[in-house]
């Protein structure tokens, strides 16, 4: 499934190569305030620079849904590139992304040269994967480079459509690696396998538990999502996120880790407030909690088990915090599997989204084996799904 063709399988020479980057970077004011998705960018776009391609780069920014909004321009992005590769990027500014400024930037390019289309999602096709607009960015180019994992599990134009009309399309160097981590994780991994789950939903993270259920020595549920199976359990649960409906699910799940042999921990203990408020009185509660309580975090027994869990791992997968941790008072869940997994010798993949934010947040990015760069797609690849950014890729 994984066996694609990446950029050190071709010959770029004189040739024009579409890159399909991730840059949907936050923006204050049209500055750039986090630009961990530029620098990750820049192996595969020195590489093909190196190589003596025409590099055409090309990426979403926020949602203009199918409009130019100005405030989602990529213009501020080609600024701080050319600051990055130490060359011009040249900014196509059309609204229409493929349109007369493009055309003329990608006439006028020598080998070596870098241009910078408009935000994809100025055209309403991009996100429905429309025939017009995935011609129009083939007729650009005779290579297509796919590097944005982001929206891997998502079939648009971009990173899609457009290889429907040109004869080669790769991986770029951030897309092999999140598919050799994440893959291997899955499919292949050392043993023994832990995979840590967090965040409030049960509902989004159903065909996870189920899919990483036949694949882990060990499962750790915490987060919002831990209170439906406190419930399913019998315990009260007072204010905390609860999915009723799932409480039938959560039993099905904690049967089915038994029948498989898989060592599922539920927190033994919860930190309550009445308020979600970080200087809201807490306490620690074991059981059940009073109806006016809701759980923000893991308590410090689950902590302790938690940490335990992982020392003799080998391979750790986790997505989700363990409680809110954008309030200091119950982010010290979260920070203990963080350092836990700062500290084994294992293979440690945090999965995009909260989990990365916080690993970054903590200090502890370099720590990990691997941080994914999306959130959703690396939630389907663990469900096991095939993305569709992936498979349009030629195999090798």
């Amino acid at each position: 499934m994984l066996n694609k063709k990446s950029v050190d399988d071709i010959n770029v020479k004189g040739k024009k190569v579409l890159v399909r980057c991730d840059f949907n970077v936050p923006l204050q004011d049209g500055k750039i305030t986090d630009e961990n998705r530029l620098v990750a960018s820049l192996p595969t776009i020195k590489k093909l620079i190196a190589d003596g391609g025409k590099v055409i780069l090309c990426s979403h920014l926020g949602k203009p849904k199918g409009e130019p909004k100005p405030e989602l321009s990529l213009a501020p992005v080609a600024a701080r590139m050319s600051e990055l590769l130490g060359q011009e990027v040249v900014f196509a500014a059309d609204p229409e992304v493929v349109g007369p400024n493009a055309k003329a930037a990608v006439a006028a390019m020598k080998d070596g040269d870098v241009v910078l289309l408009e935000n994809t999602r100025y055209r309403k096709e991009e996100t429905k994967n429309g025939e017009a607009f995935s011609k129009d960015l083939a007729s650009l180019c005779e290579v297509f480079v796919n590097d944005a994992f982001g929206t891997a599990h998502r079939a648009h134009c971009s990173n899609v459509g457009v290889t429907q009309y040109v004869d080669t399309a790769v991986v770029g160097y951030l897309m092999q690696k999140e598919i050799d981590f994440l893959g291997n994780a899955v499919n292949n991994p050392e043993r023994p396998f832990v995979a840590i789950l967090g965040g409030s939903k049960v509902s989004s993270k159903i065909s996870v538990i189920n899919n990483l259920l036949d694949k882990v020595d060990t499962l750790i549920i915490g987060g919002g999502m831990a209170y439906t199976f406190a419930k399913a359990a019998g315990f009260e649960v007072g204010k905390s996120l609860l999915e009723a409906d799932y409480i039938d699910y959560a039993n099905e799940m904690v049967q089915k880790a038994k029948d498989k042999g898989v060592n599922l921990l539920l927190p033994v203990d919860t930190v309550v407030a009445k308020e979600f408020n970080n200087d809201a009185p807490s306490r620690v509660v074991e059981g059940s909690m009073e109806p006016d309580e809701m759980g923000l975090d893991i308590g410090p027994k689950t902590r302790e088990l938690y940490k335990d869990a992982v020392k003799s791992a080998k391979t750790v997968v986790w997505n989700g915090p363990m409680g809110v941790f954008e309030m200091p008072n119950f982010a010290k869940g979260t920070i203990a599997v963080a350092e836990a997994l700062a500290e084994i010798d294992a293979t440690t993949i945090i999965g995009g989204g909260d989990s990365a934010a916080a690993v970054n947040q903590l200090g502890f990015g370099d720590k990990m084996s691997h941080i994914s760069t999306g959130g959703g797609a690396s939630l389907e690849f663990l469900e096991g799904k095939e993305l569709p950014g992936v498979a349009a890729a030629n195999d090798k």
